[in-house]
């Protein structure tokens, strides 16, 4: 009853302070009410425009998934396939599979930086490589036009990475140049292994920079894996690099699936071992094979692979192991 009766008195001592609070304001010109509606206006305006800007990068987003596109492919004796996980809306990779006059070509890049300062770089690099691709069958001399442009370009362009490759299918041979990206392996169907390192140094930062093309025969079976630095620098909670020892491991495991089997499997390998950590950077697979068609079987579950994995990485639950081997044996 007696702290009943000392709210009461301290409600009524207070009371009269609030109230000439209020007529203090109310004196000076200053409406409480009207105030407060013009703060709730202007928070109202301020998530207007966020939802406006969230709408923009989604469509940007979009739009780079059809620049990328396809992103899968059977050409003849060849299956290629590639995604893209960028750590945020837009990414800074990119990939490219585009038909050339008498060749295949394939593209995998990484522009620095990450978001928005990454990916609005991103149309122009893939108009600059299309362009030279089709000016040069050379993948060094494609590869030393885009530098050229770049080093010349005056909106200050970032450093990018880049593999450019193309597939002759007279001879089954892929002649490349790699200019910054960590060298694709290439698994060959007898169990032994290559790394594609012949190029030069990345874009846009040496203007005469000097690049070559290396190039290697594709027999039936073998499988390169082209990726950005994302994939073997992804961390774990413990702050474990994935490194390219796992990376050689997972993709030998793989050489007998198709191509978008392979992709599927070694990007849940590369989730699973990120477990609940975000990846740092964006992550970019490519695989190529060459099919034995006498053994392959016939590729038919792309779709649902390829929508399943992106429900679950944009969900946050990493795809696990029994997934991973429930996909593969259908």
């Amino acid at each position: 009853m007696m702290a009943s009766t000392e709210r009461m008195l301290d409600n009524s001592r207070t009371a009269p302070n609030k109230s000439v609070a209020a007529q203090s304001l109310a004196a000076g010109g200053i409406d409480l009410t009207e105030n407060t509606q013009l703060l709730t206006d202007e928070l109202n305006a301020l998530r207007r425009d966020q939802a406006k800007l969230q709408q923009a990068i989604f469509e940007a987003a979009q739009a780079q998934r059809r620049l990328c596109a396809p992103r899968e492919r059977t050409w003849g004796e060849y299956e290629i396939a590639g995604e893209i996980f960028p750590v945020r809306h837009l990414s800074g990779d990119f990939l490219k599979i585009m038909e050339l006059p008498s060749v295949l070509g394939l593209v995998l890049g990484d522009i620095a930086g990450k978001g928005l300062s990454a990916g609005i770089w991103l149309p122009h690099l893939i108009g600059l490589v299309q362009r030279a691709a089709r000016l040069h069958p050379d993948p060094a001399d494609a590869v030393a036009e885009v530098n050229h442009e770049l080093c010349h370009d005056e909106g200050a362009p970032p450093l990018t990475a880049l593999f450019f490759a193309t597939i002759n299918p007279q001879t089954n041979e892929l002649a490349y140049c790699n200019a910054g990206l960590p060298a694709p392996l290439l698994l060959r169907d007898n169990k032994t292994r290559e790394r594609l390192e012949t190029g030069g140094p990345m874009l846009g930062a040496v203007k005469n920079a000097a690049f070559h093309t290396g190039s290697v025969a594709l027999n039936s079976g073998d499988v390169i894996v082209a990726y950005s630095d994302g994939v073997t620098e992804c961390r774990n909670t413990q702050d474990d690099e994935f490194e390219m020892e796992r990376l050689t491991n997972a993709a030998a495991a793989v050489c007998g699936m198709t191509a978008s089997k392979a992709l599927f499997s070694l990007l849940g390998t590369v989730l699973d071992f990120a477990d609940s950590g975000s990846p740092g950077d964006d992550l970019t697979l490519l695989i190529v094979r060459r099919r034995d068609a006498l053994k392959d079987e016939q590729p038919g579950t792309r779709t649902k692979e390829f929508s399943s994995l992106r429900r679950r990485s944009a969900s946050g639950k990493r795809p696990n192991c029994a997934d991973r081997r429930g996909q593969s044996s259908e």
